[in-house]
């Protein structure tokens, strides 16, 4: 087996058309189908249905292209690793961040890594966490950004919580709470809660305080963007309980108020996520190394 094979095959799987295929892969169409008959024979095993002039995915077709895709991912990632050792200004960053994650915690860190290695280019994926753990596993991205809340396999996955994100009740500016110098759950009794959708990570531990304190907000209004939330916050739709990091500007602005909630805090750990086997690149563990000194003082300080 070798990696023209496979990567003919995952082009073929994609387009499911051996002329289209051809084309992609500048070769001929009966050089895309020797290939795959190879593969075919040297597996044992079927991996596309021909059937009339269509071509569909084998079951065993399916099972294998995630093998395949890793495959591939792990022995480009190991030629541009093998070169940053030689030296750090050339190679690719690619990480997965959740929504939170990747908008508002990370780019002040991607500005002092650009600036400090101009040359590496940066691909930050902003997805859905299941998402992101799929591609995570598949070797497609080489570590995660993500809520310390979100369940991972702990026997493949190695995680590292260098953040503590607090949590914060915001209010319109006009809203009678934006008076109050702190309030109760019971002061919510009311209101219209702005939230993310149910299986949300911070929706659920969301909704296990408020039962640990008793609270049952009457009316959600549910938005799954953070944006979104907070502009259903600007334009009066409701209250939320949003991150301090994210609304920081806006408090600033004047465009939200800061409501303390009292004797409660919020807070949620923010993790690096990579596979517990993994040979992280040279510029994935600079990023890394930056994560971890410029929050620090994060962790530090619930030690205190």
């Amino acid at each position: 087996m070798n990696i023209n094979k496979l990567q003919t095959f995952l082009t073929l799987t994609q387009c499911l058309s051996f002329t289209e295929a051809a084309d992609r892969l500048y070769c001929s169409q009966p050089s895309v189908s020797m290939q795959i008959q190879s593969l075919e024979d040297e597996l044992g095993v079927p991996l596309f249905d021909r059937i009339g002039k269509k071509l569909y995915l084998t079951k065993q077709g399916e099972h294998f292209k995630p093998y395949a895709e890793q495959i591939i991912n792990l022995f480009h990632s190991a030629k541009d690793h093998i070169r940053q050792f030689e030296d750090l200004s050339y190679g690719t960053l690619s990480f997965g961040a959740s929504n939170f994650v990747g908008v508002y915690l990370l780019p002040s860190i991607l500005k002092e890594f650009t600036t400090e290695y101009p040359e590496i280019n940066i691909n930050m994926n902003i997805t859905s966490s299941a998402q992101l753990i799929r591609m995570l596993e598949t070797n497609k991205l080489e570590f995660l950004v993500l809520s310390s809340r979100i369940h991972i396999d702990e026997s493949q996955f190695q995680r590292t919580t260098f953040y503590q994100d607090k949590l914060d009740l915001v209010v319109h500016p006009s809203h009678p709470l934006a008076q109050k110098e702190s309030c109760t759950f019971a002061d919510l009794e009311n209101e219209t809660l702005i939230i993310k959708p149910d299986k949300s990570a911070t929706r659920t531990y969301l909704e296990e305080t408020f039962k640990q304190y008793g609270f049952h907000s009457p009316k959600y209004l549910e938005i799954s963007n953070l944006e979104g939330i907070k502009q259903g916050v600007i334009h009066n739709l409701g209250v939320s309980i949003i991150s301090s990091f994210a609304i920081q500007q806006d408090i600033e602005y004047g465009r939200l108020v800061r409501v303390p909630l009292k004797d409660i805090a919020f807070q949620r750990g923010i993790s690096y996520v990579y596979h517990c086997n993994k040979h992280l690149s040279p510029a994935a563990k600079a990023f890394i190394a930056k994560l971890d000194q410029k929050y620090k003082n994060s962790i530090l300080s619930l030690d205190i």
